[in-house]
């Protein structure tokens, strides 16, 4: 007998819903990869043209129409609503694929509004102009403007990571659920092999 169909499984429609806003958010940190790889990536000094030139590009983000803020707003909630999708009577490959899916996503999403956001906005306020900064009487800033910008390059990496990690998850899931269903049609196969076996050999027990 087949195995029942998994509406929910990797094949599924929900699954888009999952890859599509991952892989449109990879994109997004993979087109900040030219400004983040001197900060991190390379041994060379960081000049103070550059530290301008990042600036001017996070400024800019930041003064881009609302709309464009409330599309990533929008393109994460398509996420969770494609994990909330998978995860309704789920399976055991979805518990177990899905859910540390869930978690990763949701680990994202705090990187993006605590570390980057944050950044972010910093960076925008200009905090390092202001007097007292870096003393005990101004607001407790510790770093300096290049080091929040290489800690925001940082969280950038950290944040790919984490969505390759749902990639990865998703692909296992795909791969775990391929495999088991060549497996249950190879028992059908067998089983339906058995049953003509048998309904061969009845006729022919009959005439003895």
């Amino acid at each position: 007998m087949a195995a029942p169909k998994k509406t929910h499984g990797a094949s599924s429609f929900a699954t888009i819903l999952v890859t599509g806003p991952v892989c449109f958010f990879l994109g997004i940190i993979f087109a900040q990869f030219p400004y983040d790889f001197p900060l991190l990536w390379t041994k060379a000094p960081v000049t103070p043209e550059y530290i301008d030139q990042i600036t001017t590009h996070i400024n800019f983000i930041l003064e881009s129409p609302p709309l464009i803020g409330r599309l990533l707003n929008i393109v994460m909630v398509v996420g969770l609503l494609g994990f909330l999708i998978k995860l309704f009577n789920p399976t055991e490959a979805n518990v177990l694929f899905d859910g540390a899916s869930l978690v990763l996503y949701l680990i994202g999403i705090g990187i993006y509004l605590t570390n980057i956001m944050k950044g972010l906005r910093s960076v925008k306020a200009d905090i390092w102009s202001k007097p007292g900064w870096d003393t005990d009487d101004g607001p407790g800033l510790i770093l300096g403007k290049e080091d929040s910008l290489k800690v925001l390059s940082a969280s950038n990496t950290i944040l790919a990571l984490v969505l390759a990690g749902v990639l990865v998850l998703q692909a296992g899931q795909w791969y775990a659920e391929s495999a088991e269903s060549k497996e249950q049609e190879k028992i059908d196969k067998d089983y339906e092999e058995k049953l003509k076996a048998a309904a061969a050999a009845a006729p022919s027990k009959k005439k003895q």
